[in-house]
């Protein structure tokens, strides 16, 4: 298991929860947008082993409520994820899990497991899309179909959602995605924001107004959808 990072606290990566955030290496997609770059080939500095994290979590029972636990793609290190889900989750944590939903059989068995108390999966963009803004010519959107699938059907709460990039993204995706997840539990519209560590510079922010014409579009299927994050 390589953790390459750790936000102590924070209260906005698991609704309703105070909670930490640890980052794992390694990811199976290559997002041009992506501002964790240093996380996507798995070369990032080790921060500290599971052992230590686990030290970690246990000192702070008594403040932190949840973990999240974010990449990267955390689903690559199966495994070790499992046991290291297993032990938070005997501390008595909630335990988040985010994925770009590539690893349906991952992410099944974390669930029916019952590791995971709520998941956020991303949809990067319409399926027609899919391969330039994930990043990966030959992906398989059936994969991420069968993630989506798995989640509409009621097994655990979850969220999904988008982060919006201009230069990738246009009407077309959201038309899609609303067909896609329509009647789905909550999606959420991101803004992206160029944190200066980006995998391939050059892509700006839509303006709050052009993400409420996205934003409309979805309404259209899914009921609970808002953009989340964004001030301008």
């Amino acid at each position: 298991m390589k953790i390459c990072g750790l936000q102590k606290t924070t209260l906005l990566d698991f609704p309703g929860k105070v909670a930490a955030t640890v980052f794992l290496g390694g990811c199976n997609f290559r997002c041009p947008f992506c501002h964790n770059t240093d996380l996507l080939t798995g070369q990032a500095e080790e921060l500290m082993t599971s052992d230590e994290l686990l030290a970690f979590l246990k000192k702070r029972r008594s403040v932190l409520e949840g973990v999240c636990i974010t990449g990267g793609e955390p689903t690559l290190q199966s495994q070790a994820l499992e046991e290291l889900m297993a032990q938070i989750k005997a501390m008595g944590y909630a335990v988040k899990l985010d994925t770009n939903g590539y690893q349906p059989d991952v992410l099944r068995h974390l669930c029916e497991k019952k590791l995971a108390d709520y998941v956020a999966m991303d949809i990067k963009a319409g399926r027609e899309n899919y391969p330039l803004v994930s990043g990966k010519p030959d992906i398989s959107v059936e994969r991420i179909t069968e993630s989506i699938n798995y989640l509409m059907s009621g097994t655990i709460p979850y969220e999904f959602r988008t982060t919006v990039v201009k230069g990738l993204h246009s009407e077309e995706d959201f038309t899609d995605i609303a067909q896609w997840i329509g009647g789905c539990r909550q999606y959420f519209l991101q803004g992206f924001v160029d944190s200066g560590n980006v995998f391939k510079s050059g892509f700006s922010s839509f303006k709050r107004a052009e993400l409420e014409q996205f934003l409309k579009i979805v309404n259209k299927t899914i009921s609970h959808a808002e953009i989340r994050g964004v001030d301008y």
